[in-house]
């Protein structure tokens, strides 16, 4: 029988998985969410999300996703590695991304064939092609430069293409030596860790979301205070202490996570930390 299955939950609550199931809406979270919605919806071309490592930024582009739910109209193509060693090959890319099939021997060929395909959808169709990327602190100047330029097609009302940018905070400064880039983008949004009072709110919503009855309760506060001191508010972090606290719990046969229980994970985790030769 699965771990979480003797705790009373019927499936695993703390997954870092992005299953937007499991999105735990944040004031942070959910103002990114709503205001990518609206970017998209009134077309206005580029969005970019930045956070540190483990803020939630995968999942919130997977909810994004499911907050358009069978709509003809918009269609979603997602880069989740844009680690291209050319302009040509990123470009080459899209055209299959967005399913062309014709053959592109330059970068002024895939260009082309790009603007066609977006002017087709996006006032032959009425419909709004949408490009999500993820882990952009990984797009090379020239990749930045060729977003730039696809930007650039538009009608007097929109833009043709709309881009949504998920990345760590590295890229600000990549894109800031780019000009005309920054003044381009029509959201900015940085997300931020949770408080100590949206960590236990997450904690709550997750165990819920698994189906823990609604007056159980499997952390202390006071273990919850120890799991943010220790995550400071990484959704990441949160989700895999947690998991082992859970996991700990059976092991030990104990009714709930208290704050020496989180302190022992933490102690253990502590020992995986590189610590540099003296």
């Amino acid at each position: 029988m699965s771990y979480y299955g003797v705790l009373g939950l019927a499936k695993e609550p703390f997954s870092t998985s992005p299953d937007p199931e499991f999105f735990f809406r944040s004031s942070s979270h959910l103002q990114a969410l709503t205001r990518l919605e609206i970017a998209i919806r009134l077309r206005r071309g580029l969005s970019l999300i930045l956070g540190d490592v483990g803020t939630g930024k995968t999942t919130l582009a997977r909810t994004l996703l499911a907050n358009f739910p069978q709509e003809d109209r918009f269609t979603f193509h997602m880069v989740l590695d844009p680690s291209f060693e050319s302009e040509f090959q990123f470009l080459l890319y899209l055209c299959r991304l967005f399913g062309l099939q014709a053959s592109f021997k330059s970068t002024l060929d895939c260009r082309e064939a790009i603007e066609h395909h977006l002017f087709h959808s996006g006032v032959v169709e009425a419909g709004t092609t949408v490009l999500m990327i993820d882990e952009g602190q990984k797009l090379s100047l020239d990749m930045l430069e060729n977003l730039r330029v696809l930007l650039n097609y538009e009608t007097n009302e929109f833009k043709l293409l709309q881009v949504v940018i998920f990345a760590q905070m590295e890229l600000l400064g990549r894109i800031r030596r780019i000009k005309n880039f920054v003044d381009r983008v029509a959201l900015k949004y940085i997300i931020n860790p949770l408080s100590e009072e949206e960590t236990a709110q997450m904690i709550r919503f997750r165990l819920r979301s698994a189906g823990l009855a609604g007056d159980a309760a499997l952390f202390t506060p006071e273990a919850v205070r120890a799991v943010h001191r220790f995550t400071q508010g990484y959704p990441r972090q949160i989700s895999l202490l947690c998991h082992n606290a859970l996991e700990s719990l059976v092991i030990h046969d104990r009714p709930v996570v208290d704050e020496p229980m989180v302190e022992e994970l933490i102690r253990d985790e502590s020992r995986w930390v590189y610590e540099p030769a003296a």
